[in-house]
C-alpha cells in the first residue's frame, strides 16, 4: 500500500460497486480514509467487508444522489471534525437506448437530469467542505458519448455533456480556492450496468472495432485515472477530461440502429411502429 493519501478524507457517491468501489480500493489502499455513499445499505456493507478483508477499512452511508439535503448529510459524514474534506467523486448516471424523436419528454428530462443533478449535488456541499480545507480534488465520471455524436442516446449524452461543462465552469470558478475539478470519460467498461452490452456479441465488436487497443475497459483501468486525478501527481490539472476508452475517441461512437432491435422513428411517427425492448445503459 502506498501513503500518498495519507491524512487525506475522500467521498465516492456509487462507491457500493463498479467504477466507484474500484475507486475506493485505489484511494483506501495510498492511505486516504475513505467513505463510500449509496442508496443500498446492504451493498455499500457488502463492499466495505470486501475491502476490510484484503486489509483496507472505509466507512459506508447511505445517500439519494439525487437528494441536494442527502449528500450534504453524507459529505458531512465524510469529512473531518472541522468539516473538511479532501476528495470527491460521483459516478451514478442512467440513459437508454432510443430515437430522439421517440423519447417522452419527462424521460428525456430524467435521463438528463440523472446524470447531471447527483454531480452538481455533491459538487456543491463536498465544494464547500474543500474551501474550508483550502484544498481539494472533484472528479465526475462522465462519458466518451458527451465527446461526439452517440446516436440514439440523446438523452444520456446530454447529460454527460452537461456534467463536462459543470466540470469546466465550476474549475474555473474555484481554482482560485484551490479547488480542482475534472472528469474521467470510460469507454465501454466492464462494470455491473454494462453487462447486457458486453453480452451482446455484435455490440461488442462494434466497440472493440472502433478502437486501437482492441479490449474493454476493466474497473480498474477507470480507477487508476480517477487516482491520479484525485492526488498530488495532477497538482496542474483542471478542467479536463480524461478519455480512458481504448483510444474509441479517435474514431466514432458506434451505430446502435446497426446492432440493436429498436423501434423505428419514420415507422412510428407515420403509424406503423416496430416495438423494442428498452436498450442497456451503458
Amino acid at each position: 500500500m502506498g501513503s500518498q493519501l495519507v491524512g487525506q478524507r475522500a467521498i465516492i457517491v456509487g462507491g457500493g460497486s463498479g467504477i466507484g468501489f474500484g475507486s475506493a480500493r485505489h484511494l483506501a489502499a495510498d492511505g486516504a480514509t475513505v467513505t463510500i455513499v449509496g442508496r443500498t445499505a446492504a451493498r455499500l456493507e457488502r463492499a466495505s467487508a470486501e475491502l476490510a478483508a484484503g486489509g483496507l477499512q472505509v466507512g459506508w452511508v447511505t445517500c439519494d444522489a439525487m437528494d441536494s439535503e442527502s449528500v450534504r448529510e453524507a459529505v458531512a459524514a465524510a469529512s473531518d471534525d472541522g468539516g473538511r474534506l479532501d476528495i470527491a467523486v460521483v459516478v451514478p448516471g442512467q440513459g437508454g437506448i432510443k430515437p430522439v424523436l421517440l423519447f417522452d419528454s419527462d424521460e428525456f428530462s430524467a435521463n438528463v437530469d440523472g446524470n447531471l443533478r447527483p454531480v452538481f449535488n455533491l459538487l456543491k456541499w463536498s465544494g464547500r467542505a474543500m474551501v474550508r480545507n483550502g484544498s481539494g480534488s472533484f472528479v465526475a465520471i462522465s462519458s466518451t458519448a458527451a465527446a461526439f455524436s452517440a446516436r440514439f442516446l440523446a438523452g444520456y449524452s446530454a447529460g454527460k455533456a452537461a456534467v463536462d461543462q459543470l466540470v469546466r465552469v465550476a474549475a474555473d470558478e474555484l481554482g482560485s480556492l484551490g479547488i480542482r475539478v475534472n472528469s474521467v470519460r470510460p469507454g465501454l467498461t466492464r462494470t455491473p450496468p454494462a453487462e447486457r452490452s458486453l453480452e451482446n456479441q455484435a455490440l461488442s465488436s462494434a466497440f472493440l472495432d472502433g478502437q486501437p487497443i482492441r479490449r474493454h475497459g476493466e474497473i480498474a483501468d477507470i480507477a487508476a485515472a480517477v487516482r491520479y486525478l484525485a492526488g498530488p501527481e495532477s497538482s496542474w490539472v483542471t478542467g479536463q477530461h480524461l478519455a480512458v476508452d481504448g483510444g474509441h475517441t479517435l474514431r466514432a461512437f458506434v451505430d446502435y440502429s446497426e446492432i440493436v432491435d429498436m423501434a423505428d422513428a419514420r415507422a412510428e411517427i407515420l403509424g406503423n411502429p416496430r416495438l423494442a425492448p428498452e436498450g442497456p445503459h451503458i
